[in-house]
């Protein structure tokens, strides 16, 4: 009895031990791609919400985030400085686009919306109700920072305009390091008013705030940026997706009173589906792939003509972005894609054998007797709409297409068909030209606007990942992708300035 009693707890805690093993494998592999904790600069402002995000994020997937707190042009300071850190939260977004400017951010994440107010203990026992109160001589008034913080510096800027801050500078006790500071002068009676974010005082329950006209400007951006210099940029835009997603790190900001965005629906592993022209492919391939790999995320593209493309959105596979070959495909489809963006350009040209042998210099020498021609479909593909635009507006339409022998999706099918000989002349896009200068010559098409392609790019409303396929529109906008459409044959047509707000 005793064997088998010993026999029986044995197995019991091998069993046991296999439970605890498995389940340490399976939290192993939660856990993003390296164990080192993040270093993440975050404002005092959100400090109460950001330890319960952090909290719910160690819980699921164990890893360590490092937080430092601080006013946040205080942290702006030590992420230059320290040239360390994978992730900068402050609580007004100009900090971001100052830290962009001195490259030390790559994504930036919304998170949610703060308003400037007066503090007050509850009851307001002062009486304050409009902005000369905040004057008085037994008020007592502290503020933050102004150039140390994002309230403070909102403030000044917001009062100076008005041409009201002198005043008010003058009638303010102290300012504080930061925000929660300020609040805590007023909490132990070192004050009787403060000025600070509405959002701060979800954990002060003997606080509470009005709201006065002269600060109805003051409302601050909060957003999530992820550093240029962080070493594990996979796992920082993990964490960053988790505190931006609706269901997770938004959840918590709208339980402590903050305004939040429209985030993404969580995912560990997002699949972002795109939809994409095929003369598109040699100029975003690569940036794509390199989304992917930064990002820790997965992109479903599908290239094909657009005529293809649209017919397969209208019998209902909806992808989260669409970019088209040219408008005329994107307006097919305006109740998917209402708000789209022009990006590049690309020009129609006639192909030839090298060395020109038919002699072809226009439009009018396709209709030449015998010669064999090859153009895009033009219900299979923009190249093919736009083709056929270009042979109305030429006044050769009839005749040229007596000598088409054949029409396909794509232009690479008609590069390859001229390299095979079975074609003499092609019109496609100068893009599909790129690496065929061996055996191809390009004939521009002169005169006719109408053989110029416009490809716009677009997120469908109702794509749970609209941020993420946002953040892809980042990529396709940066510096490295304009030289790729570039080097593929495409013009550049967002403005530099559209460009810089997406960058």
């Amino acid at each position: 009895m005793n064997k088998m009693l010993v026999v029986m707890l044995g197995s019991i805690v091998a069993l046991g031990a296999m439970i605890w093993m498995l389940q340490s494998d399976s939290r192993r592999k939660k856990t993003p791609e390296s164990a080192e904790p993040l270093l993440f600069f975050c404002a005092a402002s959100n400090r109460a919400v950001m330890e319960k995000i952090v909290s719910d994020y160690k819980e699921e997937f164990g890893r360590e985030i490092d937080l430092q707190y601080g006013g946040s042009q205080t942290l702006l300071s030590q992420l230059e400085v320290t040239g360390a850190g994978d992730l900068y939260l402050p609580a007004d977004d100009s900090y971001l686009n100052t830290a962009k400017e001195m490259n030390l951010i790559s994504e930036v994440l919304p998170i949610a919306k703060m308003e400037v107010v007066v503090a007050v203990r509850k009851g307001n026992p002062k009486s304050i109700q409009k902005y000369e109160d905040l004057l008085r001589e037994d008020v007592k008034l502290v503020q933050a920072n102004p150039d140390a913080t994002a309230v403070g510096k909102v403030t000044r800027q917001m009062l100076k305009e008005s041409g009201q801050w002198d005043a008010i500078d003058k009638s303010t006790t102290a300012y504080r390091t930061t925000v929660t500071e300020a609040a805590n002068d007023l909490l132990v009676g070192a004050a009787d008013a403060a000025i600070v974010y509405d959002a701060v005082l979800h954990t002060y329950p003997d606080l509470e705030f009005v709201k006065l006209p002269e600060f109805s400007a003051g409302t601050s951006q909060v957003a999530l940026g992820v550093t240029q210099q962080s070493k594990q940029p996979s796992a920082a835009l993990h964490f960053a997706r988790y505190v931006t997603a609706r269901d997770r790190g938004l959840a918590n900001y709208a339980k402590h009173g903050f305004q939040v965005e429209t985030g993404d629906v969580w995912s560990e592993t997002p699949e972002l589906n795109l939809f994409a022209g095929s003369m598109l492919r040699p100029a975003i391939e690569e940036t794509v792939k390199q989304f992917e790999k930064r990002e820790g995320v997965r992109v479903n593209t599908v290239y094909n003509g657009c005529g293809i493309l649209v017919a397969q959105m209208k019998a209902g596979q909806v992808p989260d972005a669409y970019f088209a070959c040219d408008t005329e495909f994107m307006e097919q489809v305006p109740d998917l894609f209402p708000e789209p963006t022009d990006v590049s350009q690309n020009e129609l040209v006639i192909i030839v054998k090298k060395g020109n042998p038919h002699e072809i210099a226009g439009l009018r020498d396709l209709t030449k007797d015998g010669l064999r021609v090859g153009i895009g479909h033009e219900k299979q593909c923009a190249m093919g709409w736009v083709t056929q635009n270009t042979f109305r507006e030429g006044g050769v339409q009839q005749e040229v297409m007596e000598n088409v022998t054949v029409q396909t999706p794509t232009g690479d099918m008609l590069v390859n068909q001229m390299q095979a000989g079975s074609l003499d002349a092609a019109v496609v896009y100068l893009s599909n030209t790129a690496g065929s200068g061996d055996f191809l010559d390009a004939v521009r098409i002169q005169g006719l606007d109408c053989s110029v392609a416009t490809q716009p790019y677009a997120i469908t409303p109702d794509s749970p990942n609209a941020l993420t396929a946002s953040r892809l529109f980042q990529q396709i906008c940066s510096t490295d992708s304009q030289d790729s459409f570039m080097a593929e044959g495409f013009r550049w047509k967002l403005d530099t300035e559209s460009s810089a707000e997406n960058d």
